[in-house]
């Protein structure tokens, strides 16, 4: 499995936690900016005008630059931060988490509340579509007509997208593969082609990769 060094939300996943008459609501959403994060926020709060609490956390940047985790009147220390902490623990940033309790009237406790605002964030985490970010090395490849079945097949074997195909006296293909298989790759384009293609360009970048379920 190819190694990714951060992860994000993509667009935007709900889930629900109830214990002791104490509705807990959670969205997730992806975001780039402070004011994106804030401007879901304000929508949350609308919709929810008639909650006790909206509490939140949010990490932006790739690497993370900024955090930011609000308790919104609940005891200190009970939401902001343990759910600021179910992003760091899963590593994901351009992620926005926030939490909406309907009071049940039943005291949950310290202990309770952190585990009652975890329980609702991971689980609209677990609904989201999540996007890891791995970085790769994107090959040129150029070869002959006669093996562009063994380039297609050859990309499928080891699972990585074709970005870019150019047909003119030869044919060349574009593909995206993580950093650490990209010498195991060359070495069977080579053997594949029988010696006769080539790499004519390489470059580096940190590609977004749909996690599989």
């Amino acid at each position: 499995m190819a190694t990714s060094i951060y992860s994000s939300v993509c667009g935007q996943a709900s889930g629900e936690y109830t214990v002791k008459k104490s509705r807990f609501i959670a969205n997730v959403f992806h975001v780039t900016s402070e004011e994106e994060a804030q401007r879901h926020l304000a929508e949350i709060k609308k919709k929810y005008w008639d909650a006790r609490h909206n509490c939140y956390a949010y990490q932006l940047g790739m690497p993370v630059s900024m955090q930011k985790a609000s308790d919104d009147g609940e005891p200190s220390g009970t939401a902001g931060k343990p759910l600021l902490e179910v992003l760091k623990t899963g590593d994901l940033t351009n992620t926005l988490v926030v939490v909406t309790r309907y009071f049940g009237g039943i005291k949950l406790g310290t202990g309770g509340l952190i585990r009652a605002y975890m329980t609702a964030a991971r689980a609209a985490i677990i609904a989201a579509p999540v996007d890891d970010y791995v970085p790769c090395t994107v090959l040129t490849l150029q070869a002959d007509y006669s093996y562009v079945a063994v380039i297609e097949k050859l990309a499928g074997d080891f699972a990585v997208p074709v970005r870019d195909r150019n047909f003119t006296d030869s044919v060349s293909f574009t593909i995206e593969i993580p950093l650490e298989q990209a010498d195991v790759f060359k070495v069977a384009f080579a053997d594949k082609t029988n010696g006769t293609g080539t790499v004519i360009k390489t470059s580096q970048e940190i590609v977004p990769r749909r996690r599989q379920r």
